[in-house]
């Protein structure tokens, strides 16, 4: 049988924390729940006013069969509070940090942390995004392409060509959008991220000639009007997604800038007589200038100024719900310049001020913990904490190199403790209030498809979809994944959806993942409810997601396995199996030949 993990445990969620987004001044009550199992003599409260650090002692509430539980209540004083908990006794000196347990002295990089600014929406508890990049998804017309475009019949995406170029264009439209709004509510999604819809020079468009309006391939303004118009009447919300760090070279600012050097617009750029183009590019490359935030001009013509580009996009006209920051981590940098804090911080003041209810996630490329500490980006794309740990969890094969892992030798596969054990570094230093704004996702444009990661293994897909819909966080489907769509890498990955021909498609697939939508939007304990492991054995993790209304155990395989949990020493038994494997009471017990999970409903 395997021995659950018992351990002392706290989180940010609603059960922990009397209130997750205090006010200055307020006093917040945290609790910690202690198994039986767990001994100490003296139970302390460490946590920061001014900098300086402060104690109190836990006091115990409560005491049942199991558990105990203990709180302590401390006024809010600063913007962002950490915090952590020692258990001390005979040969014992515990502390219990954002990372987990420590049986040794640790620093204050991984306390818990509680902000007091304005929280990230509350829409985004149970919302499920679905990620369009608009060229591939649908096509409502012939296109009179520009110089640099190149026709591609619409399957042609389909049949793995090893060589693009990215100016290669299928097609697709806002009003293809529009016209299958119905399969994706169906879906069982509310929320739509598009990657670029600007104007352009390439087919995935974040390289924009203008930011002030909707691509004319794709329909220009009037197909969003109409696409907002019907996505609404949906329940659908709308996220874009803008490249603060650079433009693209057909852009008119450059132009504008290399015509006058007197003008406003040549400080928006970074000029070095090095390059033959005369300035600094993106990654070195001609094809996306860099921005310089040096000039107060280029700050309001993008966030600070009525009809800036952020501000344009999330008014009432526009209506957007939100921004999705590109390569945010390096906005603001270069060489010794560093203004990013200063962007960042601009963009959210700007967002919180017009838009109070627009979500700001970004492209924290290779995870910056400080970009989430409250004023800046409320969340991120969790690639670092959940998407790359999992594939190299699951990966059967794939070559997982390059920029999958930001490193030029293939992703290791890891064990089941390794997965945790790296999602919890993660989680451990960031507040619980970013983990939960954070995108969650398996995949995205930018890497293979999970499919192809998984080696076509439907079973080990599945489980991982289910990881996706049932873990914290807004979970983001990309455009495909849920018909069993494969692709490795750029366009190969960025397939086109084949709606007049499904002969592809994996229906059976399709089917279980609107089941776990449904459920990721409806059941209490993924809205608002904790993380707490208890297991992580040969070929299979199993945590809690616990909240005032709900308790949910969800069992995710990666490979056969032998499962045997007893959960009547958590104080628990199943009460209804939710979805995957059916089992009943306090003792799980099964054998798989396969990749397999469990989302059951506790008692």
């Amino acid at each position: 049988m395997t021995k659950l993990l018992l351990e002392p445990h706290h989180d940010g969620s609603e059960i922990y924390v009397s209130n997750s987004s205090p006010r200055l001044g307020e006093k917040v009550t945290f609790k910690v729940r202690i198994p039986n199992s767990y001994t100490f003599n003296q139970a302390v409260m460490r946590f920061y006013h001014d900098g300086e650090p402060r104690t109190t002692h836990l006091k115990l509430t409560m005491k049942n069969k199991h558990e105990s539980w203990w709180q302590a209540s401390i006024a809010i004083i600063n913007p962002n509070t950490r915090y952590r908990f020692l258990f001390a006794g005979d040969n014992k000196f515990d502390w219990l940090n954002a990372v987990g347990l420590q049986h040794h002295d640790v620093h204050s990089n991984s306390d818990f942390q509680i902000i007091a600014e304005k929280p990230a929406p509350t829409w985004l508890k149970n919302s499920v995004f679905y990620q369009i990049f608009p060229d591939r998804f649908a096509s409502t017309s012939t296109k009179k392409l520009p110089e640099w475009g190149h026709a591609q019949p619409w399957d042609s995406f389909n049949k793995s060509k090893k060589k693009w170029s990215g100016q290669e264009l299928a097609g697709g439209d806002l009003k293809g959008v529009e016209e299958h709004l119905d399969y994706i509510k169906d879906l069982g999604i509310n929320g739509v991220y598009f990657t670029p819809f600007f104007p352009s020079q390439s087919n995935h468009r974040y390289d924009a000639t203008d930011f002030s309006t909707v691509d004319p391939l794709l329909g220009g303004n009037d197909a969003w009007f109409s696409l907002r118009k019907a996505s609404d009447k949906a329940g659908i919300r709308l996220v874009g997604d803008l490249t603060s760090n650079h433009c693209g070279m057909g852009h008119h600012w450059l132009h504008k800038a290399k015509k006058d050097k007197k003008s406003k617009e040549h400080g928006y750029f970074y000029w070095d007589k090095s390059f033959k183009w005369g300035y600094v590019g993106w990654w070195g490359l001609e094809s996306l200038p860099k921005l310089n935030f040096a000039s107060k001009a280029l700050r309001k013509e993008m966030y600070e100024a009525k009809n800036s580009v952020v501000q344009q996009w999330l008014s009432p006209k526009f209506g957007m719900s939100g921004w999705r920051i590109d390569v945010g981590n390096m906005t603001g940098k270069l060489g010794d310049i560093d203004i990013h804090d200063e962007v960042m911080h601009g963009i959210r003041q700007t967002m919180d001020s017009v838009a109070p209810d627009a979500w700001l996630v970004a492209e924290n490329g290779d995870f910056v913990a400080e970009d989430l500490a409250g004023r800046g980006w409320h969340g991120t794309m969790n690639y670092q904490g959940f998407m790359r740990p999992l594939a190299s969890w699951m990966n059967k094969n794939a070559n997982l190199g390059g920029g999958f892992q930001g490193l030029p030798i293939d992703s290791p596969k890891i064990t089941s403790k390794a997965l945790v054990n790296t999602i919890k570094n993660f989680n451990g230093s960031i507040p619980w209030q970013a983990l939960t704004a954070s995108m969650v996702l398996l995949d995205s444009h930018d890497t293979p498809r999970f499919r192809t990661i998984v080696g076509r293994d439907r079973a080990r897909h599945l489980s991982a979809m289910t990881m996706l819909l049932t873990y914290p966080g807004v979970p983001s489907i990309f455009m495909g994944d849920e018909i069993g769509l494969e692709g490795n890498n750029g366009d190969d990955t960025r397939k086109t959806m084949t709606w007049d021909d499904k002969k592809d498609w994996d229906l059976e697939f399709l089917a279980e993942i609107k089941e776990l939508t449904h459920l990721r939007r409806t059941e209490d304990a993924f809205i608002n409810g904790g993380l707490r492991w208890v297991a992580a054995e040969n070929g299979y993790i199993a945590y809690l997601r616990e909240s005032k209304k709900s308790s949910v155990l969800v069992l995710i395989s990666t490979s056969a396995c032998t499962v045997d949990l007893d959960i009547s020493t958590l104080g628990y038994k199943v009460a209804k199996t939710l979805h995957g494997y059916k089992v009943t009471g306090s003792k799980i017990k099964f054998s798989s030949s396969k990749a397999t999970h469990g989302v059951w409903k506790l008692a």
